[in-house]
């Protein structure tokens, strides 16, 4: 059976999150309910990382195992044809090894967090930012993100429902942007690791953000991680500012 590697995008807000779910809907459920129509017997589609819900991709990566050789841009077509009116895009498909696989052969994941600062609401992109109304002091919050990098035990920052063996995991990038907007700042959290745990994102944008409002000092979040300790994390900020952009593999599966 010819696998297929996916590139897909999607507004997380009508999901409970990419894993299928038993009388809910899920992105995976869209995406292989559209392989249905295409062929008769299709097994499960592997991804990168399972969003939770609310969460958004621009760069989620999944595999499939079909019976039908497709050209990839054919195949391409025909599930964006199908996953209409869902707001789920397959960007690009292609042919892959047997070996590659969405999830265990991924060296990097990438996650963008949006948090918009201004007092009036948003329109144009509700449901696709976190919005606070006071103001963020960006050098604070750079200062303590800079006590995340590297390897550490993040028990701190992941839920206490987390399922994987280890709290230790090595985060290789955190950058703070900002820029303007009408009346307002925008703030990009840019986050790059092998792996991330359950909430760990969003629980340390949470905290960061804490820091920006002056509530905490950027050295209280170096004090947070050492503690070891969930309930020393900040609040856990919502899932809409938070997009799944890219997944890195040894060798680019769409390149």
């Amino acid at each position: 059976m010819p696998r297929f590697a996916l590139k897909i995008e999607y507004h997380g807000g009508p999901f409970a999150g990419w894993q299928r779910q038993a009388g809910q809907p899920s992105v995976q459920a869209a995406v292989e309910a559209a392989l249905a129509r295409l062929e008769a017997d299709v097994p499960s589609i592997v991804a990168a990382g399972r969003t939770d819900a609310g969460v958004h991709a621009t760069g989620q990566v999944a595999h499939a195992d079909l019976a039908r050789d497709w050209d990839p841009f054919r195949l391409m077509e025909a599930l964006n044809h199908h996953l209409r009116p869902a707001p789920v895009a397959i960007l690009t498909a292609a042919r892959v090894d047997d070996d590659f696989h969405a999830r265990f052969s991924a060296t990097e994941r990438r996650y963008l967090f949006r948090l918009i600062e201004r007092r009036a609401p948003v329109t144009h992109d509700a449901g696709l930012v976190w919005q606070v109304r006071g103001p963020l002091d960006l050098e604070a919050m750079r200062e303590a993100a800079a006590h995340l990098v590297g390897r550490h035990d993040f028990t701190t920052f992941r839920a206490a429902l987390c399922q994987a063996k280890s709290p230790v995991k090595t985060l290789d990038e955190i950058t703070i942007e900002a820029r303007a907007i009408p009346h307002g700042r925008e703030y990009r959290f840019h986050l790059r690791a092998r792996s991330f745990l359950h909430n760990q994102v969003r629980s340390i944008v949470g905290t960061l953000e804490r820091v920006g409002a002056g509530s905490w000092h950027p050295d209280e979040v170096r004090a947070a991680l050492q503690a070891r300790d969930r309930a020393r994390c900040g609040p856990v900020s919502p899932p809409q500012g938070l997009y799944l952009t890219g997944v890195g593999y040894p060798q680019d599966p769409f390149g």
